[in-house]
Order: C-alpha cells, then structure tokens, then sequence
C-alpha cells in the first residue's frame, strides 16, 4: 500500500535528518492522521510528536514529497528552543544568544567549506 510506505519512508527521512542536525536527544512519536497540512510537528520539553497526513485531497496528492516533508519538520525541531524562546514573555539576551549560538554549532557541521 504506497500510503503505508510513504509514512515509513516519511519516518525514515526524518529520523536521518533529526542525526543529521544533532536533535539526537528527542524523543520521538509519529503519528499518520488526518491534518489539514501535509505534515506537522508538535514538541512539549524533549518529545516531539510528529505527523503526516493520512488524508490529503485528491488536488494535493501529486504534491506530496515525503521526503521534503520530513526534513521540513526536521528544521522545525532545528529551530524549536528558539521558537519558543520568541514567545516567551520575559527573556534575557543570553537566553536568545545561547538559543542561536546551539543552532550555529549545529549548522556549523551541515555547512560545508
């Protein structure tokens, strides 16, 4: 059943990326259901639960990239301490600059000389 493999290879792409950026201390949840985008991520202190699509329209099957997807809400996972930083209500600039610093070591590895 291709829906099957996609969410496997969807699984798979994603836990690449999450070694690939460093996120190796997430605990992580997947879940194929109905969304109303291709794919999501959701993260509560070091879980993250992460979805894709079970049921997308008839328009936006040719659109599906399991793949893209995956690495997509990969960078979510990137980029999330900061995220949530940013909706703090009462931050200090050392937090922000410890936030952006860990996500510049990181891309540090993925950016090639």
């Amino acid at each position: 059943m291709k829906n099957q493999q996609d969410f496997l290879d969807f699984q798979k792409y994603f836990t690449e990326y999450q070694k690939k950026f460093g996120l190796i201390g997430y605990k992580v949840y997947f879940k194929y259901e109905p969304l109303d985008c291709f794919a999501n991520i959701t993260t509560n202190d070091m879980v993250a639960t992460v979805g894709l699509n079970s049921r997308l329209l008839a328009k936006d099957k040719p659109f599906l990239n399991v793949k893209q997807s995956a690495k997509h809400e990969a960078l979510h996972l990137l980029l999330g301490k900061l995220e949530d930083l940013a909706y703090a209500r009462f931050i200090n600039k050392d937090q922000i600059y410890e936030a952006v610093e860990e996500i510049v070591f990181k891309l540090e590895e993925l950016v090639g000389d």
